[in-house]
């Protein structure tokens, strides 16, 4: 019986990412395949002419149209058309609004111009002692840091996602002599948040600041030293004299 355990759970953990995966696949294309396949002519649509529908030709057909509306948009002319849309939805009280915040977010997690997460760290949150962990943003100048200027020690934005879903979370300005930085790449640090922290990478040997100064065997503030609950409780470990 032990046996057929292992064996159910070793088939178990590696079919469920496999089924998992082709039914999210599976229902995109779906998705995308109900939108996409009603304004194609019934000329043009294999489903006419063959006796069962073919998944994903709707998906086929987006992608092209996509591809070549991104072509149109790059010469001179579709430049000029896509401004003068831009500029007539700028008019539109709403629309404006919506439509910029999504073009922005859009252009911030599709570009290569380094503006994304560039790597992971710790605070200390949501109180000293527990460490929470944290995506840190490029460093800017902004109103923020101007008004709460620190002397030396700027804000940092950090990106503190929820677990599972770590595209929710909580946008946080954190000194900068208070974040924790670890080797570990951004796609590590999303495996350990959506697995609550059941798949976690390599350990690393060093962490580092912010400042650049490596901390050996500790998880202390690097301004502030090690946690003063630390120091007590090895002061208090000691035996007397």
């Amino acid at each position: 019986m032990t046996r057929l355990r292992n064996y159910f759970l070793t088939g178990f953990i590696v079919c469920a990412p496999l089924a998992i995966t082709a039914y999210i696949a599976w229902s995109f294309i779906g998705w995308v395949d109900s939108w996409v396949k009603p304004y194609i002519p019934a000329r043009y649509s294999p489903d006419t002419y063959l006796p069962f529908p073919v998944p994903g030709f709707g998906l086929i057909v987006a992608l092209i149209l996509i591809t070549l509306i991104g072509f149109l948009a790059a010469n001179i002319v579709g430049r000029a058309i896509v401004g003068f849309g831009e500029r007539l939805l700028g008019r539109m009280p709403l629309v404006r609004g919506i439509y910029g915040s999504l073009k922005q977010i859009f252009e911030t997690v599709l570009s290569n111009k380094g503006d994304m997460f560039r790597q992971v760290g710790l605070v200390e949150y949501p109180r000293k002692g527990v460490w929470s962990l944290v995506f840190v943003a490029s460093e800017k100048e902004t109103e923020i840091n101007q008004k709460l200027d620190q002397e030396g020690d700027p804000l940092i934005a950090v990106f503190m996602p929820c677990t599972p879903n770590p595209t929710t979370g909580f946008l946080m300005y954190v000194l900068k002599s208070d974040i924790v930085l670890l080797d570990m790449t951004i796609e590590d640090g999303a495996k350990l948040i959506v697995s609550a922290g059941l798949v976690a990478p390599e350990v690393k040997t060093k962490i580092v600041t912010l400042n650049g100064e490596p901390i050996n065997g500790t998880m202390a503030n690097p301004r502030l030293g090690p946690h003063p609950a630390r120091k007590s409780r090895a002061a208090s470990s000691r035996p007397n004299k």
